[in-house]
């Protein structure tokens, strides 16, 4: 009955992540048609793009588990067995973390400091460098956020963390705005008061953590007993850095490559570089949308499932079953994203980022489609990999995840700079779905061998996942004749209307085939747990 217990949480705790996540995903892509009718295609875009890429790669990595990750394991340990300890560890952890973070802002800052002086002839870096310097102090304050989040789903409550990132969007919402208000407002100027507001955002997450973690945990300065887990902990931190990390350290290596010719030149070894200055705000547009199906539901899943996990990892078959069971559901949503991304990408972006004011030119809007199908194709992978390392944290094994990331980047970057002479900016693209593709065969397979298991899917899986693909596949196919068959007035607004109308059908009809084949998959994320569906499920180990 315990693990039935557990298995109706991961599936609540799961809607519960997935619920908050998606609204703080609905505000985040109003945000992104705020400020891309704010910067468009351009430099200016590219810059602030990068510029919230640097600390907002900190977000991904801390924010949505890394450090976490590294975290979670020992302090649900110690809140269960010795709560006052935990309390110790905590107050230690947050302290350290600051310290270390604080310090490294600074240096970082000072570094940027003597590079804008010495960019005096190179205005556009150096107008890249201090957006960069403006946004960098939303680091060591998101990961201290990161810290409290993580405490909080220790203590079982998925849901603040979960609406902490609306702060975020709705601060630069509200510093954005007053642009259009403003007549000739310049878009390199109104950068700097949307990073500021970014910036903003990361303290008031910080506040909103401490107040939801009320009654929870009694903050002390005696904090030497919890030396050694601290220890501990932080010696875990770099594989977990590295092993959770992959895909936003793939992005942030994209990122980087794509700003090379606002930040060194339009030419390479005498040649001209295949991107322009446009790009990393086309990538950046581009990867939102992929990310939004990835936040909701695959993230939401393996966070779910990592303190679940962590409780079983004693019990093979007990995590055995609950692993199954986060597969399944990473790859309920994840494949129908693929797909539907695939097929209504393109003209998604259209109404998203053009139209009704300024945004993406018609070139921009055809290059950020090539570089959303390449991002597509892997939403199910990048899902998994997240599982997949909670999984080897929740043994303890930090080190497997880590070599097998390394690999992951050396390979990419090396695929980054050969597909993009071919695909411009879409190769960046490529590259990482590839790698993360490859990445999920392989941790799957070191983790069927490390469990002796042969496969870590019950056999009586297989059939639930051919489901999914045989519904994916068909739901791909009516969305794509309807979006072939009806052709609309190229009015944004109509254009607007007829996605929407496009997507909804291909949410139905997945939601149809779904129920029509009763799949457990979406009882599990739909339904509230009870004690007649605990009944029910008695035997859910074996179903599995």
């Amino acid at each position: 009955m315990q693990t039935n217990t557990e298995q109706q949480s991961l599936g609540k705790n799961t809607r519960t992540v997935a619920g908050l996540t998606l609204v703080s995903r609905v505000f985040g892509l109003v945000r992104d048609l705020v400020t891309v009718r704010v910067f468009g295609d351009t430099a200016v875009g590219s810059a602030f793009a990068a510029a919230f890429a640097i600390p907002n790669m900190f977000r991904r990595l801390f924010g949505e588990g890394a450090l976490s990750a590294a975290f979670i394991p020992e302090y649900t340990r110690l809140a269960d067995d010795d709560p006052q300890k935990a309390d110790a560890f905590a107050s230690l952890t947050i302290g350290l973390l600051a310290l270390t973070t604080g310090i490294i802002t600074l240096l970082i800052e000072l570094g940027l400091l003597v590079a804008v002086l010495l960019s005096a002839d190179h205005p556009e870096r150096a107008y890249s460098l201090k957006l960069v310097m403006v946004m960098l102090p939303f680091m060591p304050m998101i990961c201290i956020a990161a810290i409290l989040g993580g405490m909080l789903q220790s203590h079982g409550r998925f849901g603040p963390w979960a609406a902490a990132p609306i702060l975020l969007n709705l601060c630069i919402i509200g510093a954005s705005l007053p642009f259009f208000f403003v007549e000739d407002a310049d878009p390199a100027v109104w950068a700097y008061p949307i990073g500021i507001a970014a910036v903003g955002s990361a303290v008031l997450q910080v506040a909103w953590s401490l107040w939801a973690l009320r009654g929870k945990v009694r903050w002390t300065r005696g904090v030497s007993s919890a030396s050694t887990e601290a220890k501990q902990m932080m010696r875990r931190m770099i594989p977990v850095l590295i092993g959770l990390g992959t895909l936003q350290l793939n992005s942030f290596a994209d990122t980087l490559i794509a700003m090379y010719p606002n930040w060194v030149g339009p030419t390479i070894g005498g040649r001209d570089y295949p991107l322009d200055e446009s790009a990393n705000a086309v990538l950046f547009y581009a990867q939102r949308l992929y990310q939004f199906p990835l936040g909701v539901f695959g993230i939401a899943v393996a966070t779910a499932a990592f303190p679940a996990l962590s409780r079983v990892a004693g019990d093979p078959t007990r995590f055995r079953e609950m692993l199954s069971r986060g597969i399944r559901l990473s790859l309920f949503i994840g494949i129908p994203a693929s797909v539907g991304l695939l097929v209504v990408g393109g003209p998604l972006i259209r109404v998203l980022y053009s139209g009704f004011g300024e945004g993406f030119s018609e070139s921009g809007i055809i290059r950020a489609s090539a570089v959303l199908v390449g991002y597509s194709i892997a939403i199910w992978a990048y899902s998994l990999n997240q599982l997949y390392t909670r999984a080897f944290y929740a043994q303890g094994d930090t080190r497997t995840p880590m070599r097998i990331a390394l690999m992951m980047v050396g390979v990419n970057i090396a695929l980054n700079l050969v597909l993009i002479w071919w695909l411009r900016e879409a190769g960046l693209a490529w590259s990482t779905a590839i790698c993360a593709i490859l990445q999920t065969i392989w941790l799957s397979r070191v983790s069927s061998l490390k469990h002796n298991s042969g496969n870590n899917l019950h056999h009586k899986s297989f059939y639930p996942i051919l489901k999914i693909i045989i519904g994916a596949i068909l739901m791909g196919g009516i969305i794509l004749s309807v979006e072939r068959l009806w052709a609309l007035p190229n009015q944004w607004s109509i254009q607007t209307v007829r996605v929407l109308v496009i997507c909804a059908i291909g949410a139905a009809f997945y939601a149809i085939w779904s129920i029509v084949w009763g799949m457990d998959e979406l009882r599990w994320i739909s339904t509230r747990s009870t004690e007649r569906e605990g009944a029910s499920n008695s035997n859910d180990g074996a179903q599995q």
